[in-house]
């Protein structure tokens, strides 16, 4: 029995040593006052009350902010938080303002407190800049951990290019980024319009710890969630052991050709920079270099697409593609996901009820719930296919699903352009084809995984 004791002994201190170290935390909240603390845009109302940082809406204001003054790059980060169900809040980390930026507003990363019914706290949302970079649509249990009305635990870690987010102990987000990698931390209260209901409803605050030494050594082990990666055309350790490879390399024009060419186009196309550009040619369909596909054909898959347009632009990820069906003038036929400037493109108001708008199934099923990042700016596609199940995605949100081969779809069919093309968009497989439209569209990042 003394063995056994000293034997337990000596594994609780081995457990011991392997948690952090008390002084590698630092209080960013003192309990008492703002004391290292700025309030940045906005006029909500931030005080210390009965040892608790408290930040109250005022109707009217803009999302105000209440950030630290100094920076933080590599971290741990862990606070409680807890809101009226009304308001929505959030901490913002690695991020910045300055007056060369929409006037001094707040940008950057931001762990997502969200009371409502979408259920997406601990989520990340890139504040005033790239919009929603990881939902929880896809992790089911992360949306069951918030607690409405109580304290949350909440915990950010911010290492290299990984960070992930925890609620009470449950995994939430988890993102490979290199858009900033040093920032501000600041709490925000969000606007609440001119809704007078709310006024003076509160977000609090309280145990805003940080680890800024050995955060490398005390981060958490892997969670079994969706990993998002943006940084440009590479594949993480996660993505290759779900199976992720890149269907483009970022350099080269291996594994592509065009849709009506044994070999890849001689102009019309451009890499440069890691980035597949279509180049400008008046908007005339495949006239200039052409469509291109790839080489290889897919059945079942998961596919990734960044893509960034100009005004006015027109083009197209399209799959299921036989590129023997058109030999003529145009594009090869496949089932679209629409890219298009739906505000400036003439194409956005044809068709029926938006079913050629941006994420939509071209002239066929209209997108829902779209959020687009704007003209210049970065937007993810993204298209599952498991046997007739098919789904789009865009910026993290589904805009499109629908079953192939069924009554409904051979009538959706019949009713569209394609009615000229038996079968269509029943094959068993096709190519990937990326759409030259006449307008300058650029591409990168793209990745795609087989399902079985």
């Amino acid at each position: 029995m003394k063995a056994k004791g000293i034997l337990i002994s000596f594994l609780m201190i081995i457990s011991l040593l392997e948690l952090p170290a008390q002084e590698n935390w630092r209080a960013l909240f003192n309990g008492k006052d703002l004391s290292g603390w700025e309030p940045i845009n906005g006029y909500a109302k931030f005080y210390v009350q009965d040892g608790i940082l408290v930040g109250e809406a005022v109707v009217g204001s803009p999302n105000s902010f209440l950030c630290t003054k100094e920076k933080f790059s590599d971290f741990i980060l862990e606070f409680e938080v807890k809101t009226d169900p009304k308001l929505n809040t959030g901490v913002q980390f690695r991020s910045e303002s300055n007056k060369d930026y929409m006037n001094g507003r707040v940008y950057g990363y931001q762990v997502e407190i969200d009371p409502s019914d979408r259920a997406w706290s601990g989520g990340i949302y890139d504040e005033a800049r790239r919009g929603w970079i990881y939902t929880l649509d896809e992790n089911p249990n992360g949306r069951k951990t918030f607690k409405n009305g109580q304290w949350n635990k909440v915990r950010v870690e911010a290492i290299g290019n990984s960070i992930r987010t925890w609620i009470n102990g449950i995994a939430c987000a988890d993102i490979i980024d290199n858009t900033t990698s040093v920032g501000l931390i600041g709490l925000q209260v969000h606007d609440i319009k001119n809704d007078p209901a709310k006024n003076g409803i509160k977000a609090m605050w309280r145990n805003i710890n940080i680890m800024t030494n050995n955060s490398e050594k005390y981060k958490s082990p892997a969670e079994n969630i969706p990993q998002y990666n943006y940084i440009s055309n590479t594949i993480s350790d996660y993505e290759k052991e779900q199976g992720w490879k890149l269907l483009w390399d970022g350099k080269t024009t291996e594994g592509w050709r065009g849709a009506k060419l044994e070999t890849f186009p001689e102009y019309g196309w451009e890499i440069k920079d890691g980035v597949l550009k279509v180049l400008p040619s008046g908007g005339a369909e495949s006239r200039n270099g052409g469509d291109i596909i790839t080489t290889q054909k897919y059945k079942n898959f998961e596919l990734i697409v960044d893509f960034k347009i100009t005004e006015g632009a027109n083009s197209g990820i399209k799959y299921f593609v036989d590129a023997e069906l058109n030999k003529g003038e145009g594009s090869a036929i496949g089932c679209e996901y629409q890219i298009l400037d739906d505000a400036k493109h003439p194409d956005a108001k044809l068709g029926v009820a938006g079913n050629r708008t941006l994420g939509g199934l071209y002239d066929l099923i209209s997108p829902i719930n779209k959020r687009f990042n704007g003209i210049g700016q970065w937007n993810r596609a993204r298209i599952i296919v498991n046997d007739n199940h098919v789904e789009h995605w865009l910026n993290g949100f589904k805009v499109v699903e629908y079953v192939r081969s069924t009554q409904m779809w051979r009538a959706l069919v019949a009713y569209s352009k394609y009615n000229v093309w038996k079968s269509f968009g029943e094959f068993k497989e096709g190519h990937i084809l990326l759409q030259d439209h006449g307008d300058e569209v650029s591409f990168m990042n793209i990745k795609i995984r087989e399902l079985n």
